[in-house]
């Protein structure tokens, strides 16, 4: 069973940076699409963004377009989330994720494995 560890969350003020890891056990990089989410209190888990596992084709959520980079390193089983310019509406527990495919996916029923989150709060 995979297991993931994510870490790097943080108090930072807003325009601020974070930069988010996760590292994979018992896993095979090049099987699966990965993932991160976030949930922010009284709100819906939504997917901030995806990166294949085939092609590397990357996703990001509007939201965080151009301010987020996701990235990863299969020799170290480890991927990123490297959050500029970060904005108080960006607090939020993060969470990492492997997909149930090579498929990637922005939709949280698409992944069968989670981290157990890293709380990432932005002040203004």
């Amino acid at each position: 069973e995979v297991q993931l560890q994510a870490s790097g969350g943080g108090l930072v003020q807003a325009g601020g940076s974070l930069g988010l890891s996760c590292v994979a056990s018992q896993f095979t990089f090049g099987d699966y699409s990965i993932g991160w989410f976030r949930q922010a209190p009284g709100k819906e888990r939504e997917g901030v963004s995806c990166i294949s596992s085939s092609d590397g084709s990357t996703y990001y959520a509007a939201s965080v377009k151009g301010r987020f980079t996701i990235s990863r390193d299969n020799a170290k089983n480890t991927w990123y989330l490297q959050m500029n310019s970060l904005k108080p509406d960006d607090t939020a527990i993060y969470y990492c994720a492997v997909a149930r495919s090579a498929v990637p996916s922005s939709v949280s029923s698409s992944y069968k494995s989670w981290g157990q989150g890293t709380q990432v709060t932005v002040s203004s």
